[in-house]
Formats: structure tokens, sequence, C-alpha cells
């Protein structure tokens, strides 16, 4: 190649490189004026019913720190755990108090260190505190990006519900093909997904809930056996069904009204799963209340089943493989405005919804 022809390409390969850093560095001021100083949230300055809640439309946008990530959120996952902070069951960390613990949405901006390799762009799942707002800075190690083939909603909706009777099943305790397990609120957001999880392991399911139409709605999702508790005798049916054995595993996110009727249905050797205050929390026991039947009693949170990114990882991964292959659903009972957060709310407590409760934030 001539010399004038060879410094032709050369500079013709320079102003492609300039061209492109320089539509980099747009695209990151672009990315960058595009995240406002403040955004619309709701936060808690003290505890109580929902009149505590307070949606604003002047909260600081937070910025990420080490090992953090700034989401755009698109959707955000509404929980019992939310009402606990909300009503001093648990204690906030500090106020003003964002609530919120999980959502799905954009990475906007990322924070200095290991980032698990998320970027700018990325549409992510996320389990972090103060996602009751448009932005949330979330520690990397909890967000995972967006599995191919899972739409939209359906991460927020599915991520700590689903997580959460995952871990039980495998955790708390290691559910087996036949085993029989009682599941009360089959038809609310963990009780839905606990039904399809154990049909899908094989597992004989028992399944409790208050109306007609919950039963309805829990059967559809894989619950053979379904107890009405508003005029059906639990224990009575729970031991027809079982040959007085009982069950080997009772999953209990009602709390204090079910308490008792739980240790009464299990069986010798069983593990009662305490993971819910829906009710109300469980009063204290006299442990030597678990020697007639050699029962183990767990009290377990989710985090603890998911500390390490390995850990996190791994139960996400599986938890999208059954969304995915086994065609679990998602059921999303409403999308609610994060304005209208208090109904949110008293629809959750008032036991008055069946699936999912969704905030849209941009609203």
């Amino acid at each position: 190649m001539s010399l004038p022809r060879l410094l032709s390409t050369t500079t013709r390969r320079a102003a492609t490189v300039s061209a492109h850093l320089s539509t980099q560095r747009t695209l990151q001021t672009r990315t960058m004026a595009s995240i406002p100083s403040t955004m619309k949230g709701v936060i808690i300055e003290t505890t109580g019913g929902t009149e505590v809640l307070q949606y604003r439309t002047d909260l600081p946008v937070p910025s990420p720190g080490e090992g953090q990530v700034l989401v755009k959120n698109d959707y955000v996952g509404v929980n019992y755990i939310d009402t606990y902070f909300r009503t001093g069951l648990y204690p906030a960390p500090k106020y003003p108090y964002i609530l919120g613990r999980e959502a799905e949405g954009t990475v906007v901006k990322a924070g200095a260190g290991d980032l698990y390799g998320l970027r700018e762009g990325d549409k992510v799942l996320m389990l972090s505190e103060g996602t009751y707002a448009e932005y949330t800075a979330a520690n990397a190690a909890k967000a995972v990006k967006v599995k191919q083939g899972v739409e939209a909603k359906v991460g927020a909706a599915a991520l700590l519900q689903g997580l959460t009777a995952l871990t039980l099943i495998r955790e708390a305790h290691p559910v087996k093909k036949g085993d029989w397990v009682l599941v009360h609120a089959a038809a609310g957001g963990t009780g839905l997904w606990l039904v399809q999880l154990l049909k899908a392991v094989g597992a004989n399911l028992i399944g409790t809930a208050s109306t007609r139409e919950k039963v309805d709605l829990a059967r559809k999702a894989g619950a053979e056996h379904m107890i009405n508790y508003s005029h059906e005798d639990v224990r009575s049916k729970v031991m027809e069904l079982t040959k007085d054995l009982g069950c080997v595993a009772v999953f209990d996110g009602v709390g204090k009204s079910t308490f008792d009727l739980s240790l009464d249905c299990l069986a010798r050797k069983g593990s009662m799963v305490s993971f819910g205050n829906a009710s109300g929390a469980v009063p204290p026991l006299t442990i030597a209340r678990l020697s007639p039947k050699n029962a183990r009693l767990m009290r377990p949170t989710l985090f603890g089943y998911i500390t390490t990114r390995e850990e996190f990882e791994h139960y996400v991964d599986e938890l999208m493989e059954f969304v995915t292959k086994d065609k679990l659903d998602v059921r999303i009972h409403e999308t609610y405005a994060l304005s209208d957060v208090a109904r949110a709310h008293n629809d959750l407590e008032g036991r008055k919804t069946t699936g999912k409760l969704l905030l849209d934030p941009s609203k």
C-alpha cells in the first residue's frame, strides 16, 4: 500500500474511533442530564395506620455509593413487610424512611466498586430498601439482569414472594415428592407461589382460604385439597386426608390467629414454619409445647437464605426457571399508582387481594 493511501486509511480509522468515543460521551452526558434532582416517593416519619404514608414529589434522588447502582423503577412490589415497618412491628432504621423492598427497572447510573457486571441501560430485578420511589440506589449484590423471556411486571411481582416460597420449600423444610403439606392463606401472594411450587415438586398439598372465590383460585393454581375455614373444621379435614397422621410441614404466613391450629395439624417429627404476621405477631410460647410431637419450629426470613451473592443468584435462577419453563402463573392483583399507596395497603391488610400488588412510581 502506498504511503498516501496508508495515511488516508489511518486517518479514517482515527476519525471513526473519535466519532465513537464522542457518541459515547454524548450518550453518557444525556444519561446524566436525564436524572432529575428530585423524585416522587412515599415516606413515613412515624408509625401508624395508612394515614402516616406521605406521598411526596420533592424527595432528593439518591446517588449510588460504593457497590451500588441507581435504578429508575418501573414497577415496585408491595409486601406485608412494608406494613410491618409502617405500623412499627419492625423498627425502621431511621426517619424519614422510604418504604419498599423490591422493584424492577433500569440502571441509569453506576457507582464505584464491584457491580457484578451491571451497567447503565441494564434492565434489572432487585431486592432493596427504599423502592417506594421513582429512583433507588440499590446494592448491586442484590440486583440481577432480567432474564430473556421474562415479561415486564413479572420480575417485580415474582421476586420477593417467589423467593420466599422457594426457600421455604428448599431450606425451611426440604419438601419431597408425596409429602403432605399444609399452606394457610393459599390464595394470597406468597400462598399462590407455595401452591404452584409444591405442585411442581410433587407434594400432597392442603390449602386453606376464607372465601369460595379464594378456594377456587387456589384450586386453579394446583391445590388439590382446599378447606374453606369460614365454615369447615380445618383440623378434622386435615386428619381425614392424612389418615390421622397430620402434615409433615405447615407453612403459616398468617401468624397469631392460626398458630395453635397449625401445631394441631402437624405430624410427628413435623416442621412448623411460621413466616408471617398477617393476623398479628405470634405470642411467646413455652418450648415444651413442641415435645409431644418432637416438632421443629422455625421463624425464617428470606434474607437469611440469600445472604451471599451465590445464594441469591442460585435462587433467582431457579425461580425464573420455574416461571419460564414450568409456566407458573405470576398473578397480579392490581397495579396501583404510587400516589394511591394507602389504598394498596388497606386492600392488602384487609385481605381483599389475591396475588401480587404492584405500584407504578410514574403515577
